[in-house]
């Protein structure tokens, strides 16, 4: 069995080699099937995944051109009936947990986290499965809409005070509000919504919300966290809401600066997408019921 830090090891170096091509692994890998409930990669049970598992489905449906997102081990395709096909490689998923020794399951505090590296297929590499696991085919719509209804509320349920004007996008944490370019200056609804949900996330950081560090300067270290963890957070709700995501600024500099904090620690993918997942379940938790 794999020890923790080679699990912790080998999703490192998948999300380095991906950003060493010049790829960021969050970019919306899905093609076709824009269904939101398709975005989202799902287990058999129809449960979805979170954190970084999102992340490593997402690089391994972009990589091989997954249309589908629903993934599940070996012996679950088995029992359902299907067969993964001969030569198919398996994608690298993590299950955490804890457990109490026996001689101590009386005492709650001891409790000992644990991580655990295991293999599920997606389901265009297994033959014979059901119909009800594969989506529909979907007409996609012929145009645009630049307003898009479900992810203004959304944004307006979280509470942020959102301004457009000028041409630079941010939060600025001195007046606790966004600041956003003119819509007409973006290129479509795709570019607004993507930069928005960014900066939202960076408010969500402020000390009186999920208090993250939010005091970095460009090139620093935790700059660079934050930023990293501000577009995975993009990516997640993108999703969520059913909006394709163009990443903002895919420049080189940003690319070094996540390189930089990847490499110098392996657990550094682990804490930024469990911080972006912590994100969005904060802002879909202001919404109404």
């Amino acid at each position: 069995m794999q020890s923790i830090k080679d699990t912790y090891q080998r999703i490192t170096d998948t999300i380095v080699e991906q950003l060493v091509a010049g790829t960021k692994p969050w970019i919306r890998p899905w093609r076709g099937n824009a269904r939101r409930s398709a975005i989202i990669p799902r287990r058999a049970t129809g449960e979805a995944y979170r954190g970084i598992n999102v992340i490593m489905l997402w690089v391994a449906g972009q990589t091989f051109g997954y249309e589908e997102n629903t993934w599940m081990t070996y012996r679950q395709a088995q029992d359902f009936g299907g067969q993964v096909r001969k030569g198919e490689k398996g994608t690298l998923v993590v299950k955490y947990g804890t457990f109490t020794p026996k001689d101590h399951e009386d005492d709650e505090h001891r409790a000992i986290p644990y991580l655990k590296g295991y293999t599920v297929f997606n389901i265009e590499q297994i033959e014979n499965m059901p119909d009800r696991f594969f989506s529909p085919a979907e007409e996609l719509p012929t145009n645009a809409v630049p307003h898009i209804e479900a992810v203004e509320t959304f944004v307006k349920n979280t509470g942020a005070k959102v301004s457009y004007g000028g041409t630079k996008a941010c939060y600025q944490p001195v007046c606790d509000d966004i600041l956003m370019p003119d819509r007409e200056r973006f290129d479509s609804e795709v570019h607004l919504y993507s930069t928005l949900l960014h900066e939202i996330s960076h408010w969500s950081g402020a000390n009186t919300r999920l208090d993250r560090d939010l005091s970095g300067r460009f090139g620093t270290e935790s700059y660079a966290a934050e930023e990293l963890i501000a577009e995975l957070a993009a990516s997640f709700l993108c999703a969520d809401l059913g909006v394709p995501h163009d990443p903002r600024d895919n420049t080189a500099s940003y690319l070094a600066s996540w390189l930089t904090v990847l490499k110098d620690d392996k657990r550094a993918i682990f804490t930024a997408a469990a911080k972006a997942q912590e994100i969005a379940d904060w802002m879909h938790a202001r919404q109404p019921a």
